[in-house]
């Protein structure tokens, strides 16, 4: 104790004197700062947005079927008696909330053109139409087209629901590593507070032993104790090492490469074990991003079924054009400069339509077997909550026993301290009082530990993305 306060007043003296050559002062690391980090960084995590992101590419080629398209056909007889060449150029773009299109075109010939080619003729300045195609029945209210962008926009959808899910998983590792990184690190302090006890009673007892008032064998003895605790604190030494290296999957750099953080991070007390408010789970089920991504996918066999209702439905498709050529009369008469309007129709009807059948029954029972899966995950969502908080407040009743524990038995440590201090105790019994305190002090971190662990567990089963630093 006395060369303690000698380091500490020296080690003063030097920052008044030379305070250019005090120690910087390092941050403990907090659960916060892992959060982030590994929020930014985990590979898992910046996996499953890569996953979103192609599945928002899935879903921008499904866009192109609405995609307007241009067309131009062109064509000259070289050789032979008749010698036209005509251009035609088109462009279309599909309805979106119709499985019909529209249409314009352009056409223009020159030359001759046989009997059987009597169609390819315009005036002058060529052809122009405009024309339209409605369903009436079959693809009146959803389409392939239609039905596969929607789908698509869903996988989006259940791509970020399983990324977010991914990300809980992460987060709720990070959370546990890093309880796991301070509990070794304060049970570390702990076997090592009992080093320096036995140390500093070994050098009373080396001078005692010299005086003639203590007998040899008791340095002895406090020495095989010593080496006994020196090999406690060694081994939570190793535990605290790996715990640090188990944080480096998680604590990662701005390039995204693990880092080992340093011992001198440590937090000082318990409280860092405490970061997670413990919360009152509600409305669990609907929170949860697997069980939203199991609805969305609901949603999907659903539009899958009303596109194969619609594939039984009769055609009945409305089609209109207007036609005007420009210009002088070509070879092909006067008959092509009056305004031409053409209406038409096409009906059909599926007589057996086995495949759309087929489709109808396999989409029903997706539906089926995803609302079942559905009520279980909604009811293993609430059985898992309910699990956890009755481990949460066992929990916290046995940190309540453990911190009752350890404050007896520092009570008995010191009294039974003092009086070996003052010749009256034994030391087999002083040794026993101070290992027990230890013990009760080592239980009542992992008490807190499992506190702790529990709180994440919470956090994770309820989706409480603020908790988990997945808010930003």
């Amino acid at each position: 104790m006395i060369r303690h306060a000698v380091f500490v007043l020296v080690a003063a003296m030097l920052v008044v004197l030379f305070p250019g050559s005090a120690p910087a002062q390092v941050a403990p690391l907090m659960l916060d700062e892992v959060l982030r980090s590994s929020a930014r960084s985990a590979p898992q995590i910046v996996e499953a947005l890569a996953r979103v992101r192609q599945v928002e590419g899935r879903a921008l080629s499904a866009d192109g079927a609405f995609d307007t398209v241009f067309d131009v056909d062109g064509r000259s007889r070289v050789t032979g008696f008749w010698d036209g060449s005509v251009i035609d150029a088109r462009a279309s773009r599909p309805l979106a909330n119709n499985g019909g299109y529209v249409y314009g075109s352009y056409r223009a010939s020159r030359g001759t053109f046989p009997i059987y080619e009597d169609v390819a003729f315009t005036n002058r300045l060529g052809e122009a139409k405009v024309g339209a195609l409605f369903a009436l029945l079959r693809d009146r209210v959803i389409d392939e087209r239609r039905t596969r962008r929607a789908i698509a926009g869903t996988d989006i959808d259940v791509a970020r629901f399983e990324a977010e899910m991914v990300a809980i998983g992460v987060q709720r590792r990070a959370v546990d590593t890093y309880q796991n990184w301070v509990a070794a690190g304060l049970r570390l302090r702990a076997f090592r507070d009992l080093v320096q006890i036995a140390e500093e009673r070994r050098s009373a007892i080396a001078r005692q032993v010299t005086l003639g008032a203590r007998p040899a064998i008791l340095l002895t003895e406090n020495d095989q104790n010593l080496v006994r605790r020196r090999g406690l604190a060694a081994r939570a030494e190793q535990d605290f090492a790996g715990a640090a290296n188990a944080l480096s999957l998680y604590l990662r750099d701005e390039d995204g490469a693990p880092l080992t953080v340093a011992a001198n991070r440590l937090p000082g007390d318990v409280v860092a074990l405490a970061s997670l408010a413990r919360i009152a789970p509600a409305a669990t089920a609907a929170r949860r991003p697997d069980y939203q991504a199991v609805l969305t996918r609901i949603d999907q066999a659903t539009a899958r079924l009303m596109l194969a209702k619609n594939d039984l439905s009769p055609r009945l498709d409305l089609r209109g054009e207007v036609g005007k050529d420009f210009g002088a009369t070509s070879f092909g008469g006067s008959s092509r400069t009056a305004l031409e309007t053409i209406v038409g129709f096409k009906f059909s009807v599926p007589l057996q339509n086995r495949a759309a059948k087929g489709r109808v029954a396999e989409a029903r029972a997706d539906i089926d077997a995803l609302g079942q899966r559905s009520r279980f995950l909604r009811d293993q969502i609430a059985v898992e909550v309910e699990s956890i908080v009755i481990a949460a407040d066992g929990a916290e009743q046995l940190a309540t026993i453990a911190e009752q524990e350890r404050r007896l038995a520092d009570r008995l440590a010191d009294a039974e301290r003092r009086r070996f201090e003052l010749g009256s105790g034994d030391f087999f019994l002083v040794n026993q009082r101070e290992e027990t305190a230890n013990d009760a002090r080592v239980r009542l971190i992992d008490a807190q530990a499992r506190i702790a662990s529990t709180r994440a567990e919470l956090a994770a089963a309820t989706a409480d993305r603020a908790a988990l630093g997945l808010d930003r």
